[in-house]
């Protein structure tokens, strides 16, 4: 049997999560439930991501980039479905793969969050503690992120 990755055991995590969250339960000032349409299934695919708001728009990022089965999902049908905490609304997802763009949206988290994103940042990428804009970019070249623009 192989070896799970942490992304596996995450994954294993979002049920348990999102019945949390649904109750008001664990981090919902920094999470929220992205709904996707399965681009193979065709099935409504519910998953926890942190988000950052900035100027009305939603910003999430994929830890595992382009591998990610809800940033796949998004390429292949922008329309998504938000929750945070009680409040849900539809909106159309903007995929963003510049390294650039990626590393200034996780400065801005370092800035809101600076001891868990630098604590994931460590844990979970092996990065240092206080990492460089320089490293920073190459960091993101493997990276994803998306901007979640609400309908009006």
């Amino acid at each position: 049997m192989p070896a799970q990755t942490i992304y596996h055991r995450m994954k294993n995590l979002n049920t348990r999560m999102m019945a949390n969250y649904k109750r008001g339960i664990g981090p919902t000032r920094v999470v929220m439930i992205l709904t996707t349409i399965g681009r193979k299934s065709g099935l409504l695919r519910q998953t926890p991501l942190q988000y950052e708001e900035v100027n009305g728009d939603y910003y999430i990022a994929s830890a595992r980039g382009l591998d990610a089965d809800w940033f796949k999902n998004i390429r292949a049908n922008p329309k998504v479905r938000v929750r945070i905490r009680d409040h849900e609304f539809d909106a159309t997802a903007e995929p963003v793969t510049d390294p650039i763009r990626i590393a200034d949206f996780i400065e801005l988290r370092l800035k809101r969050h600076p001891v868990m994103i630098r604590l994931i940042m460590s844990l979970f990428d092996s990065l240092p503690w206080r990492v460089s804009r320089a490293n920073l970019e190459k960091f993101c070249k493997e990276k994803a992120m998306v901007i979640l623009h609400p309908n009006l």
